[in-house]
């Protein structure tokens, strides 16, 4: 069993201390946090060789401007390498491709995400890279999500890529980690977006890796733990995996003692909470000279507490997102995926900026008819967030609805509700296949994402919109007379199955 970094070490080791980062999902605040938290890992003062890097899903969604300053802030902090996450590809490929070229850091991903020959993503990506750090030598290597496509919108990046399989990907990535070991390289790196259940795989059905820096599955992985952290590879010499959670709540520092032949002999995980970094001027400068100040919409009175899943939950604070998109469009029923909501409503005044951190896609809203078979079956698939280990693709946000689903997302009851509180029922079993319904949704449902294909309605939609959800939730809270409370109505019900 490794154990954590003692005071002092023979002098035949090599020292490095790994400040890492994965999926903060374009929180500019948690990002500022961190520069803050980099500094204070620059003031250290230690023999340890010093790296920053990233696991990707910093970024999220197709602005442009958010996309640019999310790129800043890495520069910022000091990110030198960064692999590629699946939300590095909302963007339309010329933006990415920008950012990437006047970024400092490097981007890599090609082992197992391949750019089209007329993309302008060609040639960002690298499949590794070799930084070196006081004589001693560290390789880098980066692996994307082999379900790429199943978390992409049709029309932004998708039909500029092509992505391996996850028994491809690992059969080339031992590749390229042999390349390495055959310059001399003994100490390499994996920057993983591709989840902990993978990243278990990789470890234990490759050689020379000695650390998964993770991310994609948005597991918080504290300390080091053989079995959950640490295994083995097929020379049986010690593996360590890290993830950091989800939206910037937390970052890492790894410190890793390796012998002379690059085996690790001791290390030490870091798991450390941003909230406790506060955001200082120059961070926020560089932010708003990018995307500018955000302008005071209204105040906020009360707000429910934060459901602990927003996958599978009820959540009062979507709900009123959802609210929002069918007051504001006129429509018979809204519909949002609860893997859109990003973040929740405080107490106090709310700004236009924070209503985009809750909403955060940029995504076209659509409007477009729907039957009610083709509505309930979209609520059955979401249903089956609760038996899928990532709770993925997650549920059916709704408003003009209600419903109830037992804890295996079997769909036992369905109501629709008009805007003066009438219930009628829906029979979930024989739903009409005549009847039609107006229907908001964003483009990401309307193009049958995340296996929604009974929604891929953008086709033949009544209106397309050039906007997202969050300028309609703004619009909403300003027409309200007074402070807004958030509510929870209990519009989806989840009970125990028997």
């Amino acid at each position: 069993m490794i154990q954590p970094v003692q005071s002092s070490q023979p002098n035949n080791t090599t020292k490095a201390s790994i400040f890492y980062m994965n999926d903060f999902h374009a929180k500019l605040p948690n990002l500022e946090r961190v520069y803050t938290a980099s500094q204070m890992f620059d003031s250290f003062e230690t023999s340890a060789d010093k790296l920053k890097l990233s696991s990707g899903d910093d970024g999220l969604g197709e602005d442009p401007v958010l996309s640019r300053a999310v790129s800043r802030m890495l520069d910022l902090i000091g990110i030198t390498k960064r692999q590629n996450g699946n939300h590095e590809f909302d963007v339309v490929p010329s933006v990415h491709a920008e950012n990437a070229k006047n970024a400092k850091y490097q981007e890599l991903g090609s082992v197992n995400i391949h750019a089209k020959d007329t993309s302008p993503l060609k040639d960002i990506m690298v499949r590794s890279a070799v930084e070196e750090h006081n004589g001693n030598k560290y390789g880098i290597v980066g692996i994307g999500p082999s379900d790429m496509f199943k978390r992409l919108k049709d029309g932004v990046s998708k039909g500029d890529l092509e992505v391996d399989d996850l028994p491809t990907t690992i059969l080339n990535l031992q590749k390229e980690v042999d390349k390495l070991k055959s310059q001399g390289i003994n100490k390499i790196f994996l920057l993983s977006h591709s989840g902990y259940t993978n990243d278990i795989k990789i470890a234990q059905q490759t050689r020379g890796i000695d650390v998964i820096l993770g991310g994609h599955s948005h597991d918080l992985i504290k300390d080091v733990q053989e079995g959950k952290n640490l295994f083995y590879n097929l020379d049986n010499e010690p593996v360590v995996i890290t993830q950091a959670g989800k939206d910037g709540e937390y970052f890492g520092i790894l410190n890793v003692d390796f012998d002379s032949d690059g085996i690790i002999k001791s290390v030490q995980n870091n798991v450390i909470p941003t909230g406790i970094f506060t955001r200082t001027l120059p961070a926020k400068y560089v932010v708003e000279q990018i995307i500018g100040k955000p302008e005071h919409v209204g105040e906020i009175n009360s707000v429910p507490p934060v459901p602990q899943n927003r996958l599978i939950e009820n959540n009062p604070h979507g709900n009123f997102l959802v609210d929002a998109m069918r007051k504001e469009l006129g429509v018979d029923i809204a519909l949002l995926n609860a893997a859109n909501i990003r973040g929740n409503f405080e107490k106090g005044n709310v700004d236009t900026r924070k209503v985009a951190e809750i909403t955060p896609f940029k995504n076209n809203l659509v409007v477009a008819k729907i039957t009610e078979k083709e509505l309930v079956d979209a609520i059955k698939l979401g249903g089956r967030s609760f038996v899928h280990p990532d709770n993925k693709p997650g549920i059916v946000m709704v408003s003009g609805l209600k419903y109830t689903m037992n804890d295996k997302g079997e769909l036992l009851k369905l109501d629709y509700v008009d805007d003066n509180g009438n219930e009628t029922p829906i029979d979930v079993d024989n739903p009409n296949p005549n009847k039609v319904l107006r229907v908001a949704m964003d483009d990401f449902y309307a193009t049958g994402g995340d296996g929604f294909s009974m929604l891929n309605k953008k086709h033949e939609a009544e209106v397309v919109y050039n906007f997202d959800k969050d300028k309609l939730a703004c619009d909403y809270i300003k027409k309200q007379n007074g402070p807004v409370d958030i509510v929870d109505d209990k519009r989806i019900n989840i009970v125990k199955s028997s």
